[in-house]
């Protein structure tokens, strides 16, 4: 299996083992996938407490051959979770830190 089709998979089951812990009831986690152009979400969609709720909780994208977490709105630390899964850290970008920051990071910067 090459490196690309691995990391599709790996950002795919990894977010539908969040998704189907997260939903309930009320609340739906649903996932969104993109595979022409490598987008990778996870928006949740329900309600609550007689208040609507929706948003994106999670979001990945995958260029230039390295997974970009644009967005990590849960407690999970994923970065570390895709480094758990053998991905090194010159693949991964933390897309939510400023350019400017990403150095800082240890992660890829671009």
């Amino acid at each position: 299996m090459d490196k690309l089709t691995a990391y599709r998979d790996m950002i795919q089951n990894l977010l539908t083992e969040y998704s189907d812990r997260r939903s309930d009831q009320e609340v739906e986690s649903q996932c969104i996938f993109d595979l022409q152009r490598d987008h990778y979400q996870v928006v949740n969609v329900g309600w609550s407490n007689h208040h609507r709720t929706y948003g994106c909780v999670i979001h990945f994208d995958i260029k230039d051959g390295k997974i970009w977490l644009q967005y990590n709105g849960t407690e999970i630390d994923f970065a570390q979770a895709l480094l758990d899964r053998g991905v090194p850290k010159s693949d991964i970008v933390l897309g939510f830190q400023a350019p400017h920051r990403r150095p800082l990071t240890g992660y890829a910067v671009s």
